[in-house]
């Protein structure tokens, strides 16, 4: 709280890294499903020391349709290398591949961020099929 023109009025304290509240931006039903939201297994984990910020490479099967596709995740935070491995994600599927350092990404493991800014990981809360679509 804080004192202006003798009145009391509430602090705003922004969390690390947020931005103020805006209203979201409106989609179509249409844009939604052009995003290929999917469920994938993490098989493998290697240190990413190249990356510019701690990051991981993992390798995450994603079913018989779309196989194994990588990604490079600053998750280094809240998961170690060994709880990764078998852990469901959701990963946007269809975004262009982006080159992070000398490391091709396919696909964006999704999360949010803490209250420090530091991520965790969205995953569905029971093990559905590999490749599964959010729907």
């Amino acid at each position: 709280m804080r004192e202006r023109a003798g009145v009391l009025q509430p602090t705003r304290k922004l969390i690390r890294g947020a931005k103020p509240k805006m209203a979201p931006t409106e989609i179509t039903w249409a844009d939604f499903e052009k995003v290929e939201l999917r469920v994938g297994t993490v098989t493998a984990v290697e240190e990413f020391p190249e990356a510019r910020k701690p990051a991981y490479k993992l390798w995450i099967d994603f079913g018989a349709e779309l196989g194994v596709r990588k990604s490079s995740a600053q998750i280094t935070v809240h998961y170690s290398r060994a709880e990764l491995i078998g852990r469901q994600v959701i990963a946007v599927v269809n975004f262009p591949k982006k080159q992070v350092g000398p490391f091709q990404s396919e696909v964006l493991v999704t999360g949010f961020a803490d209250a420090d800014g530091a991520i965790v990981l969205a995953q569905p809360e029971r093990r559905v099929p590999n490749g599964a679509k959010l729907v």
